[in-house]
């Protein structure tokens, strides 16, 4: 988990000493300007991969990059200190009366992730957690041992965790059991990160993670000391054959894909901005993202859209260009 930590505090720094060369004078035709972008962990990895692909093609656009939690990536937007937001949640009608615009560009999905030193490992994963064990862990704290979770006779104690930043992950998995982020109980802490080095250091701990932050990307097996708790979909109390996919990263991409995995915890992850953009080097981007940008989803751990989501995004900009051009 060194690593994700390393990566979320140098990505930005790469992407914006790598554009210095946009400081010079762009050739005439060339795309050039600056781009913004704040907000959601669970988007963070992918856009900085877009914004590192775009850059091939547009050497002379600056792109900055900071992560900070959902709610952040809202605010931000709204505000126009970015120009766009990274929202792991769908866009509140509340949101979109203030000029928020949401541009569906990835989908993946918030797991249960539990240590991998867990003293009744193999029950857990043998009975999953379904929804109202979930409920009975963060909504109403009635669980409180690990025994019944599992549906055995053991007194281990949970150690709860949640997330304490305003965030699309504590959102969608809220939502799953029809409440909101603030009706979930647990230790608060902050970002992906954290929430993942809780578990990792305590055998007894669960928490929710992005799928980006539960698996290696490079091994697609889960991250050291951790694994992903199964969800028993069908709530039978056991985890069957068909709900088996949480073994690598591109088990559960393929299980989400083909709707195996509950919808939510699984999310679509929108780019948000105050307004359509016009602004031709953001414009570029998101049409990048939305097309051709597509293709490093899955290996980079996320699932693109379907050809109708993308589509709107793609008619949305097409509109606003053609109105600013008219003007």
């Amino acid at each position: 988990m060194k690593k994700i930590f390393t990566y979320l505090c140098i990505a930005a720094v790469i992407l914006t000493a790598a554009s210095c060369g946009s400081n010079r004078k762009a050739p005439e035709g060339a795309l050039s300007g600056d781009i913004t972008l704040s907000g959601a962990f669970a988007l963070y990895p992918l856009a900085v991969k877009w914004a590192e692909e775009f850059r091939i093609l547009h050497p002379h656009v600056r792109i900055d990059i900071s992560a900070g939690g959902a709610g952040k990536g809202m605010t931000d937007a709204l505000a126009g200190v970015v120009d766009l937001g990274m929202v792991s949640r769908d866009v509140y009608p509340a949101e979109i009366e203030k000029g928020a615009v949401g541009f569906a560009v990835a989908k993946d999905a918030v797991v249960a992730t539990i240590s991998a030193d867990n003293p009744i490992l193999k029950d857990l994963l043998n009975t999953g957690l379904s929804r109202q064990a979930a409920i009975g862990l963060w909504i109403t704290e009635e669980i409180t041992t690990w025994g019944q979770v599992a549906g055995i006779d053991s007194t281990e104690p949970i150690h709860l965790y949640t997330r304490s930043d305003a965030c699309g992950a504590a959102e969608t998995w809220a939502l799953w059991m029809d409440k909101k982020q603030e009706d979930l109980g647990g230790t608060g802490i902050f970002g992906d990160p954290g929430v993942a080095q809780a578990v990792q250091r305590d055998k007894l701990g669960i928490e929710f993670n992005n799928l980006s932050y539960a698996y290696d990307e490079n091994t697609r097996l889960p991250n050291p000391g951790i694994l992903v708790l199964p969800i028993d979909a069908n709530g039978n109390g056991k985890i069957d054959p068909e709900e088996r996919f949480y073994d690598t990263k591109d088990q559960i991409i393929q299980a989400i894909a083909e709707d195996k995995y509950p919808s939510p915890p699984a999310r679509d992850l929108y780019l948000v901005s105050n307004g359509v953009p016009t602004d031709p080097a953001v414009v570029e981007f998101l049409k990048f993202i939305l097309t051709e940008g597509q293709q490093y989803n899955v290996p980079s751990g996320y699932i693109f859209l379907s050809d109708e989501k993308l589509q709107h995004g793609l008619d949305l900009l097409e509109k606003a260009t053609g109105e600013a051009a008219g003007q």
